[in-house]
């Protein structure tokens, strides 16, 4: 059963640049630091992505295009990466000044909390992994990502 994802996400607000405090590491995020996805709206139930990080000392970059599911609230984006597969982005928390975010796939087997600053408190930190202990989502396996 997917996370339970917030009820609703202004997707004006959820754009700009959102810095990765921690994450279950993907293959494609080994060895990355500074990482980071920017969200730009562009055009009508359209969200332009970009994530890149700094591997071996140069950015790498993907592009993809984010997409509301119907009935979502936002909450739910399918993501197309080079129109040749997609994923599901669930926006499982969020501040309520849009500050952070915790975002998951349906599975729950990826998770990451998100920043608009390089860093985080710690205190705040810890509390979101309280939110997400007491909703019964494992956070064991995050890894603080170096910025």
């Amino acid at each position: 059963m997917p996370p339970r994802t917030v009820e609703q996400v202004d997707v004006a607000r959820y754009c700009g640049t959102w810095y990765e405090i921690s994450s279950i590491p993907s293959k494609r995020q080994r060895n990355c630091t500074k990482t980071k996805a920017e969200y730009t709206l562009s055009g009508p139930g359209s969200v332009k992505v970009r994530n890149s990080c700094v591997r071996k000392g140069r950015t790498v970059s993907v592009a993809a295009t984010a997409s509301p599911l119907e009935g979502s609230g936002n909450a739910h984006l399918k993501v197309r990466f080079f129109r040749l597969f997609s994923a599901d982005y669930l926006v499982i928390d969020l501040a309520d000044d849009y500050s952070w975010a915790v975002v998951s796939n349906r599975s729950g087997s990826a998770l990451w909390i998100l920043s608009r600053t390089p860093y985080m408190h710690e205190g705040l930190y810890e509390t979101i992994l309280d939110r997400l202990r007491e909703r019964g989502i494992d956070s064991s396996r995050l890894m603080k990502t170096m910025q």
